[in-house]
């Protein structure tokens, strides 16, 4: 039986989703993530973009300024990039239950959720991004995992329509 190339390429995609790990698959890894406890302070953070085809197109450096009360976070970040470019995000988190949490930001289109196991945390949203006077708004499926006290691994999945587009790697450090 032959397949027209488009239901070939819709049907890669939709099975491409069915593949993601949950995070409960990290439930017993140590240390346990507390983003309250993490993101408490100032945390400094390195990072890049690479496109689909892994050319590193940006880099950059992250300075977090957070805090907590109760169980609602803010994080002022302070982004400065290799092209001298800058600019500043602000996440409000709060926390819904136990695990989960949901983020908002000037620049994300509606609501992160986020949900917590063991030592990882693994973020959804949509995130709307200008690219040479344009507006996209681009999928990002974001994963946080945390090493030690101090250190915090994250790797972010970018894509429109289900189609990659690249990805975001970041080093997260707390500073004492």
């Amino acid at each position: 039986m032959n397949f027209p190339r488009w239901m070939l390429l819709a049907m890669t995609l939709l099975l491409a989703g069915c593949g993601t790990i949950p995070v409960e698959t990290y439930r017993d890894e140590k240390p346990v993530l507390d983003l309250r406890r993490y993101f408490d302070g100032t945390v400094d953070a390195w990072g890049m973009f690479q496109d689909r085809n892994g050319r590193v197109v940006k880099r950059f450096t992250v300075r977090i300024d957070a805090k907590w009360q109760g169980d609602t976070g803010v994080l002022d970040e302070y982004f400065d990039y290799s092209d001298g470019s800058k600019s500043r995000r602000v996440w409000t988190i709060t926390r819904i239950d136990g695990n989960r949490y949901r983020g908002t930001a000037d620049d994300v289109v509606g609501e992160a959720i986020g949900e917590v196991s063991g030592n990882a945390l693994r973020w959804r949203y949509v995130l709307r991004l200008d690219v040479d006077g344009r507006s996209w708004n681009v999928d990002f499926d974001d994963w946080m995992y945390l090493m030690d006290d101090q250190v915090m691994l994250n790797r972010s999945v970018m894509s429109k329509f289900g189609i990659y587009l690249g990805e975001v790697t970041l080093a997260f450090r707390k500073r004492p």
